[in-house]
């Protein structure tokens, strides 16, 4: 349960409403309101399935009055509804439409009063102790602006999904732990990006991150949310004492490899300055030969989804200039500072194919040297 500092007072429910006109007048009553310490924010799109385990496990354990909101993304599976009946202390907000991850999280953001923020996936089972563990990480250091949970599989909770994330030289973003034992990774300790999937961010820092990355729609928007964070000079925290369950499976779904490979290259162009994409050019060119190779291997079918993600930033050109220089203003770090923390062998493990040990001879060498390279060139 939370300490008495940090207990919310019970609210009931507001009922369901809609992203249309009367957001402002929502968002404009919630001014006058008392704010609190904590908001609970879940995003859900058809998972009726899992709503009523996570949130039992997230009143159950948050302390007497911890507000949570539910953002629904136009569930068509009668998830509204469920969750009105069953939970009438969790606000509901209910999207018109599925407009993504990030924008479902920033509306949430918007109505909820919390001095932290905390994003919750919804087909999560949160354990007794989680959310304090995540608050106290952050208010017992002033540099750590975000913080996650030690995530562990929820149907092999023996092994870890992940504790916080790692980011690789090319910008593809990795599980980091997957599959180790749960009493692995016991250290409080900086990491290189929350998982989207359990953490808390400090509010101040959301609103001046301006939140998720919309454009994002699906994948990677912890990543990006981490590294501008990073960039502006703030700390990710990985907190083992803060225990969730997580429904993790790798899947390669129609649009994954659009969305992911998309997102990749928006977060390194509004990331690095451009003396650093050109050192890294090699490197990202490698990374072409892997993605490539990973969609003819195990996505033969989708090809046209990784020529699609080029298309997109051609297309959109001036808005991920515009999007860069905004980010480029946060900046507090160099860029070496960046590339230093990023890793330079690839966990192919993750990928579950037969060919690990030989892509690990091939790519671990040439990716080591160029990481090598680019912190001695990339002096800025």
């Amino acid at each position: 349960m939370l300490p008495h500092s940090l207990r919310c007072t019970p609210r009931s429910s507001r009922g369901r409403w809609s992203a249309s006109s009367a957001q402002h007048d929502f968002e404009k009553a919630l001014v006058a309101e008392t704010p609190l310490q904590v908001s609970v924010i879940i995003v859900a799109y058809n998972a009726q399935a899992y709503l009523v385990q996570c949130l039992s496990s997230v009143l159950e354990t948050s302390g007497a009055g911890c507000e949570v909101i539910l953002v629904d993304n136009a569930s068509s599976d009668g998830s509204v509804e469920v969750v009105v009946r069953n939970f009438p202390q969790v606000r509901v907000i209910r999207n018109r439409e599925n407009q993504g991850f990030g924008q479902g999280n920033n509306l949430g953001a918007r109505a909820a009063r919390g001095k932290y923020l905390v994003f919750l996936n919804p087909d999560t089972i949160v354990k007794p102790g989680w959310l304090e563990a995540l608050i106290t990480a952050l208010e017992d250091d002033p540099r750590a602006g975000l913080a996650t949970s030690k995530i562990l599989l929820l149907n092999d909770p023996e092994r870890i999904n992940t504790c916080g994330n790692t980011i690789h030289l090319t910008g593809l973003t990795l599980c980091r732990g997957l599959r180790h034992p749960k009493n692995t990774f016991n250290q409080r300790e900086s990491v290189a990006a929350v998982s989207g999937a359990a953490f808390a961010i400090r509010r101040d820092l959301f609103e001046q991150l301006e939140g998720f990355d919309e454009d994002f729609f699906l994948y990677m928007e912890d990543t990006d949310l981490s590294w501008r964070a990073r960039l502006a000079g703030w700390d990710c925290l990985y907190v083992p004492e803060s225990i969730v369950l997580h429904d993790y499976h790798l899947r390669i779904t129609p649009f994954k490899i659009f969305y992911q490979e998309r997102n990749r290259y928006l977060m390194l162009l509004k990331s690095f300055k451009w003396g650093t994409l050109i050192f890294l050019l090699p490197t990202l060119l490698l990374a072409e030969v892997i993605t490539w190779g990973f969609v003819i291997w195990g996505d033969r079918t989708r090809l046209g989804n990784k020529v699609r993600a080029y298309g997109w930033i051609v297309r959109h050109w001036s808005n991920v200039l515009q999007k860069r220089v905004a980010t480029q203003r946060l900046r507090r770090i160099d860029d070496r500072e960046l590339v230093q923390a990023m890793v330079s062998q690839l966990d192919f493990e993750q990928m579950e194919h037969n060919i690990v040990t030989l892509a690990h001879l091939i790519f671990d060498l040439p990716f080591g040297l160029l990481k090598r390279i680019t912190v001695a060139l990339a002096w800025w």
